[in-house]
């Protein structure tokens, strides 16, 4: 309550009356409250993209148009272009934290000023409705890969910050990276076998 108030023991607080907290403590809690919001911008950005989707899926539907390929180019197209677009707002900055867990980035360190420009065709082509059978499998290799990065790291038990949505938004690289490379990947699978 009064954080200005320090003593080298355990007591109250002369103005409140309120226990005294040790300093390691109210770090403790701090880096608990900083893990669990730091998932939200990603929670409402993934949540936005679904929501259009799904209001794109309900108007082909309406309109006798709506097919399952369609719905998927549309959730990969919503989410490459936005994710590229945090990447591209510190391209220097994702690179360096692209390179401390990409497999292809850690040898070439320039693949990481390439791979948003990569995200940002496969947002417009999927937004183009352009799906040769050949980008559905790029992109399922492109994710896979990625994914086995993450992997790796993961089962090291390393901490790092996820570059998927670049410096500008702070997400642990976690389980929700994981999950979020390989449901691509297998979004891109799914487009090879639907029609």
């Amino acid at each position: 309550m009064h954080p200005e108030i320090e003593q080298p023991k355990p007591g109250h607080c002369p103005k409140c009356g309120m226990a005294l907290i040790l300093k390691e403590k109210i770090q403790e809690i701090h880096q608990e409250n900083v893990s669990e919001n730091s998932y939200k911008p990603l929670v409402v950005i993934v949540g936005l993209i679904i929501l259009v989707t799904l209001v794109l899926a309900i108007q082909n539907y309406l309109a006798g148009s709506f097919t399952w390929k369609i719905t998927l180019m549309n959730f990969m197209a919503g989410f490459f272009l936005v994710f590229s677009g945090f990447k591209l707002l510190d391209l220097k900055g994702f690179a360096e934290g692209y390179s401390t867990y990409d497999l292809l980035a850690q040898k070439i360190f320039s693949y990481g000023y390439i791979y948003p420009f990569i995200e940002l065709a496969l947002g417009l082509f999927f937004a183009l409705h352009v799906s040769p059978p050949i980008l559905s499998l790029f992109t399922f290799v492109l994710m896979t890969f990625s994914g086995v990065g993450v992997a790796i790291k993961i089962a090291k038990h390393e901490k790092f910050q996820c570059a998927c949505l670049g410096t500008f938004l702070k997400v642990p690289l976690t389980k929700v990276t994981l999950i979020e490379d390989f449901g691509m990947a297998a979004m891109a699978l799914a487009m090879l076998m639907v029609k």
